[in-house]
């Protein structure tokens, strides 16, 4: 998915907003996408996407920093990672 796509995502109640959250419902096995910024930290990218292979979930790492991420998501605050629910 790209960034194109996120936008659309936009306002869906399945969008999740930040990394603990993510790694939780992946660890559970309900995400089906992940968005990751540019500059997510590399601990976390590496965590996020070891998860993401054993639950077979879709990640894409953007080309936006994460203050634009938390710009596209409406947030007021930095945003590193946004996930779609199954």
């Amino acid at each position: 998915m790209s960034l194109t796509e996120l936008k659309k995502l936009i306002g869906n109640k399945k969008l999740i907003v930040g990394t603990d959250r993510t790694l939780k419902e992946l660890k559970k096995g309900n995400i089906k996408s992940i968005f990751v910024a540019s500059n997510c930290p590399e601990n976390l990218k590496s965590e996020i996407e070891t998860n993401a292979r054993m639950e077979k979930s879709e990640i894409s790492v953007l080309e936006i920093n994460n203050e634009e991420l938390g710009v596209v998501v409406k947030k007021p605050f930095a945003v590193s990672v946004v996930s779609l629910l199954k």
